[in-house]
């Protein structure tokens, strides 16, 4: 049986693992790398931050974000849309504690580390062959004359 649209856009998230969170700080739309933990189960993807930074505050007051996963080399990107919050859960800090969270925190029991938690609502992605083959399509079509097989682009409400 083939997987789902809504099973691809958590496959892809999932494997991508870093993205581009945006959100609106009252004036702008601001963007930056950020490492994301996919929980499918949970229906969420969450960021480690620190309560100095300023996005925590902007998520506060303008929590709708956008999230952009990139896997160029593999021609792969999600496009998400969401709610997000800012929380201090101890028991899930822990439980998503992870070595690269160790090179920024040290320890979970850091006192300004902090959860942003997004809620996703609605999702697009583009999974296409790799570069290679993506390509020889394009070849292959120029010479043809016609458009190339871009792959599977779809929309998802999560």
């Amino acid at each position: 049986m083939g997987q789902t649209d809504l099973e691809q856009v958590w496959e892809l998230m999932t494997s991508i693992s870093f993205c581009m969170l945006s959100n609106w700080d009252g004036e702008k739309i601001h963007s930056r790398p950020m490492g994301a933990v996919v929980r499918q189960d949970e229906g969420a993807i969450y960021f480690f931050t620190d309560d100095r930074a300023h996005k925590d505050d902007e998520i506060r007051q303008y929590p709708k974000v956008g999230l952009a996963f990139a896997d160029p080399r593999g021609q792969k990107y999600v496009s998400v849309s969401g709610t997000a919050g800012v929380c201090r859960d101890q028991k899930k800090i822990e439980e998503l504690w992870a070595v690269p969270a160790k090179v920024w925190w040290k320890t979970p029991d850091n006192p300004h580390l902090r959860l942003i938690k997004v809620t996703p609502e609605q999702a697009e992605y583009w999974d296409a062959p790799g570069n290679v083959i993506s390509s020889l399509k394009v070849a292959f079509a120029l010479v043809k004359g016609t458009y190339p097989a871009a792959g599977k682009h779809e929309k998802v409400t999560l």
